[in-house]
């Protein structure tokens, strides 16, 4: 088995996936993956697409991730590494696809408007 390569995205963040037959190390942007995801939550957004497809000792993955905030970034390699699972064994979809780890978050920041406070706040009125 070579190297397998995905992209995930979430909001700014973009995360590059690097899957390949190992022991089940992880590493983020050449750190310890318990040292760059401190949160349990965090950890186990990440962690969830290998559970759910019984992988967690099976392969070492690299992640090259940036942009956005931490939870932005464990999402984005979330599902990068859901896709991964995919492109490994077809069927790994039917486990993943329920649990809403293939789709894409199309949920974005809303850009500011001029003549206004923020997106959508307005600046105070004043009657008088």
């Amino acid at each position: 088995m070579e190297t397998i390569h995905k992209i995930g995205r979430r909001k700014t963040a973009v995360a590059r996936v690097y899957i390949s037959k190992g022991k089940g190390n992880i590493t983020v942007n050449n750190r310890a993956f318990d040292n760059y995801f401190t949160t349990p939550t965090l950890r186990y957004k990440v962690e969830q697409p290998l559970a759910l497809t019984d992988n967690e000792k099976s392969f070492d993955i690299k992640v090259n991730v940036k942009g956005g905030g931490i939870t932005g970034q464990a999402e984005a390699v979330r599902l990068a590494i859901a896709r991964a699972m995919c492109e490994l064994n077809e069927e790994n979809r039917t486990v993943l696809k329920p649990e809403g780890l293939l789709t894409r978050d199309p949920r974005m920041v809303e850009r500011k408007k001029f003549g206004q406070k923020k997106a959508r706040k307005k600046f105070q009125f004043s009657k008088r």
